[in-house]
């Protein structure tokens, strides 16, 4: 990769898909800052490739050929990385523990699935299915930004296909679905005092007491989906009270995620997250309110393009824990998985790495799959 002063970011599409992840990884890319490792995509599909229709969107940059195949693959993609953390410009080590593995911000989540996705769009000669690549921005943020849901609703024609394949890290092997999540906070209120005549006001941090413990003591649900087991979990993940240190709070709150298995829709998951706390909500001190909800995605994995993927990966699969964009994808009827290096327990992490076994594994993968 070379680059100047303003200028564009040149990406060898046909390089080592190892060099071509480093490439990416050096043009920083956190969530909103999208622009300039879009404008390097857009150059090199634009240049390096043959029979793909390309389109910019905003910080979206879209391809497609239209050469008649019988089905047609979507291959999707997130440009962004969380905030970096001191660990760019990529690096790349050799030893015993670890063998050769390519560190740095993105590595595994998810520029590693891009570059894949890259490479074979400008060396497959002529695959068997048609080909959607879709490169996205602010994934990681809320879903408010994500940029597949502005081409959800602004080009939905881009998201027509049989099968998509999501480059989220999986360790190189498919995980089918993803879990849905909900975020609701519970919010107690008192009366605010004087901390010494505390018995003058009602402590409201006191009142998420039995929240708490009845977080403590949740059990989580297993569900056996497609021969994926999905683990349910529902955590605080945040707690805000307190005006100062002589003041009896009047207003606390607890900030609760739940993950939930692809067999419940939102409205199930928020009437089980009511059940749960149905005595601390009963006594009208406590409320309960939505900030965040997206649904999962089933596996899918008997669909016939589906299938033949897990084929394509000697029949190694999972399930997806977390929530990703098959979700979206799985809403439209387009059977999804997540298939890409790197492992997810590495995702934004200060080490974060990737080795680079698995990038050449998924490369080998796809191009047996889609040739």
């Amino acid at each position: 990769m070379s680059t100047t002063e303003n200028a564009v970011a040149d990406l060898d599409l046909h390089a080592d898909p190892v060099e071509l992840t480093a490439a990416l990884v050096d043009i920083e890319s956190e969530s909103h800052n999208e622009s300039a490792i879009a404008d390097a995509v857009e150059k090199a599909l634009r240049e390096q490739t043959v029979g793909f229709e390309v389109l910019r969107h905003g910080n979206r940059v879209l391809a497609r050929t239209n050469r008649g195949k019988p089905s047609r693959v979507i291959l999707a993609g997130h440009l962004d990385t969380v905030p970096v953390a001191g660990n760019l410009p990529s690096r790349r080590t050799v030893d015993d523990a670890e063998g050769d593995v390519l560190h740095g911000c993105g590595t595994v989540d998810m520029k590693s699935g891009d570059a894949v996705f890259l490479h074979l769009a400008a060396t497959l000669d002529d695959p068997s299915h048609d080909l959607t690549l879709i490169f996205y921005d602010c994934e990681e943020i809320a879903a408010e930004y994500n940029g597949l849901g502005f081409l959800e609703r602004e080009l939905p024609e881009w998201l027509s296909g049989d099968v998509a394949i999501l480059g989220e890290p999986t360790a190189g092997q498919i995980e089918a679905g993803c879990q849905g999540t909900l975020r609701v906070r519970l919010t107690a209120s008192g009366t605010r005092a004087h901390s010494a005549r505390s018995w003058m006001g009602d402590n409201a941090i006191h009142k998420l007491a039995g929240v708490l413990t009845t977080l403590a003591n949740y059990q989580p649900r297993y569900v056996n989906i497609d021969g994926c087991e999905y683990r349910e979990g529902l955590s605080a993940v945040g707690i805000d009270g307190g005006v100062a240190g002589n003041v009896i709070p009047d207003s606390a709150s607890v900030t609760i995620n739940f993950r939930f298995a692809p067999d419940r829709s939102v409205d199930d998951a928020l009437d089980h997250v009511r059940d749960v706390f149905a005595e601390d909500l009963d006594t009208e001190m406590i409320t309960l309110e939505v900030t965040d909800a997206a649904p999962g995605a089933l596996p899918g994995l008997s669909h016939p393009a589906a299938a033949a993927l897990v084929d394509a990966a000697h029949g190694r699969f999972r399930a997806k824990y977390g929530w990703t964009d098959v979700s979206r994808f799985s809403a439209l009827g387009i059977p999804a998985v997540n298939l890409g290096p790197g492992d997810p327990n590495l995702a934004h992490r200060v080490d974060e790495r990737v080795p680079v076994a698995q990038i050449a594994e998924v490369t080998d993968l796809l191009r047996a799959y889609l040739s």
